[in-house]
């Protein structure tokens, strides 16, 4: 099938943005999918805040990108918008990384009132990556992502079932990318 960068750009090593992807990654390599996970964290920040195009994890990180089929991006609300290491990472990358992509927007945030940082912030830096398709989004409140003990996650019930549909939508979406490019 596939292959699927899955990019966390929390900058929390206890993430439940990054937490819900490595989730919602199962479920896409249960589907056929080769999935890559990418936590933007991880990335040294003297690459990322030098905008240094030339380290080795961000040639890395580039290559990733290119190579995807499709990219999985996730990140928490701050001050209404995406996060900063996500906004660094992006901005390291060519003006159109995203072309020819099939691209699923995810959004962790405290409160509804974050919601629309989904539409406003993040698909349009998205869009002007040169994405081909940005299928529908998701945003979930944090107190629907519940750790437990083990380090593993559960979602509560209304939004596992909500993710569910949006990751099945984006692998579809996936399965008719290469035609759509050829028709193109």
């Amino acid at each position: 099938m596939a292959t699927v960068l899955s990019v966390s750009g929390s900058p929390s090593v206890s993430s439940r943005t990054a937490k819900l992807l490595r989730h919602l990654d199962t479920r896409l390599a249960a589907q056929g999918h080769e999935v890559i996970p990418l936590d933007v964290r991880t990335i040294p920040a003297e690459a990322l805040l030098g905008a240094d195009f030339t380290h080795p994890a961000i040639v890395e990180a580039t290559e990733l990108f290119a190579r995807a089929d499709g990219v999985v991006i996730g990140t928490p609300v701050y001050k209404a918008a995406y996060s900063g290491v996500l906004k660094a990472l992006l901005d390291l990358l060519p003006q159109y990384a995203l072309t020819g992509k099939t691209v699923l927007p995810l959004v962790t945030g405290g409160s509804t009132a974050h919601v629309l940082a989904l539409d406003y912030a993040l698909r349009p830096v998205l869009n002007s990556m040169g994405a081909a398709h940005i299928v529908q989004g998701w945003f979930t409140l944090d107190k629907d992502i519940i750790t437990g003990e083990d380090g593993g996650i559960t979602v509560a019930p209304a939004t596992a079932e909500a993710l569910t549909q949006v990751v099945d939508q984006f692998s579809a979406a996936l399965g008719s990318a290469p035609l759509l490019a050829a028709a193109g």
